[in-house]
């Protein structure tokens, strides 16, 4: 299946997902995305790492394939699975409730987990299971370069803007599946912590591709903050090779624009609501309050919740979190 749809990522939050306890650095549908308000790419070749240009590209994917059962419960069967993004395979896990379908299926975008200890379906664990026990099909994916996914070199020298791109292959190949169970027009997106940046680039450059989405505890639309927040400090030799190849935001501040969602803002379709604890010594509260605040000024459907003594991980106010989730879903997926 092919969709002419791109997308940008921002360097995310080195934070590890909270299940995770880490820290470390059917046929092809007719639906395409809603005609994109400005500003919008023009026809003239953008730079190769940019949101214009990953809007200009265009994105594939495919040949979502069940593997091993992980684990069965009354409520779903749990899946090993892969599919095919932009020319490469990806893994991920995927819970298939139990019952008649076809179910909505959400597609979940992990935070930062070092890769070389993350294994296939690692993070958001609790989302995985509370969301499949209430009648969604739930495709975690791992990324590129993560588990068994294939490897992509320039990943990380790119602003990581290929996980964004696996996020979209995820969608098109549930929507290319042909698999009864899934309701293939009714997709959502929930991504949380370095996640949360990948929700956000997804909205902007695949405007119509989901339904609604949600970002937990997201890291700024800003890549150069998250870049000075959380890799400069730890004197990550990447950050050397970023401001080499692409120059510091003062010394190049039209790249730094282009790679930022908030500079397309006026693109997204989709309701977002955004979860964000104000004890969040992760990614601080001020970078949801001033996307939700860019969102707002465009016009768009966004939420903030504020939970107040919250951190980073949601643990005490989760319950509640999920909760509003699951209606926000509801709403607008069902």
């Amino acid at each position: 299946m092919t969709i002419a749809l791109a997308l940008s990522v921002a360097v995310g939050c080195t934070a590890g997902d909270p299940d995770d306890g880490t820290r470390s650095g059917p046929p092809p549908t007719t639906r395409t995305a809603a005609p994109p308000p400005s500003p919008s790419p023009t026809a003239t070749p953008a730079a190769p790492v940019s949101i214009p240009a990953l809007i200009q590209r265009e994105h594939t994917g495919s040949g979502l394939r069940l593997g091993t059962v992980l684990a069965r419960t009354p409520a779903y069967t749990s899946y090993r699975v892969t599919y095919e993004s932009d020319g490469l395979t990806i893994s991920g896990l995927m819970n298939i409730p139990r019952g008649k379908g076809p179910f909505p299926a959400l597609v979940l975008a992990h935070g930062y987990i070092d890769p070389d200890i993350y294994t296939t379906g690692r993070g958001l664990a609790r989302e995985q299971d509370l969301l499949a026990r209430n009648g969604y099909v739930v495709l975690h994916t791992d990324y590129r370069n993560h588990a068994a996914s294939d490897d992509d070199p320039d990943n990380d020298i790119g602003l990581r803007l290929g996980y964004t791109e696996d996020v979209i292959g995820a969608a098109l190949a549930l929507r290319d599946s042909g698999r009864p169970e899934i309701d293939r027009d009714r997709l959502g997106l929930l991504g949380r912590s370095m996640g949360g940046g990948v929700v956000y680039n997804t909205l902007v450059v695949a405007p119509g591709l989901f339904d609604a989405a949600v970002a937990f505890a997201p890291v700024s639309a800003r890549p150069e903050e998250n870049i000075d927040h959380f890799q400069r400090p730890d004197g990550d030799p990447l950050v050397a090779e970023i401001d080499a190849q692409y120059g510091t935001p003062e010394d190049n501040p039209g790249f730094w624009r282009e790679v930022s969602p908030l500079t397309y803002v006026d693109r997204v379709t989709e309701p977002l609501l955004i979860h964000h604890g104000t004890a969040d010594d992760t990614c601080p509260i001020t970078w949801s309050e001033r996307t939700a605040a860019a969102f707002s000024a465009a016009g768009k459907n966004v939420e903030l919740r504020r939970y107040q003594g919250e951190g980073h991980t949601f643990y005490a106010q989760w319950p509640a979190s999920m909760d509003t989730t699951m209606e926000f879903f509801a709403r607008h997926l069902r």
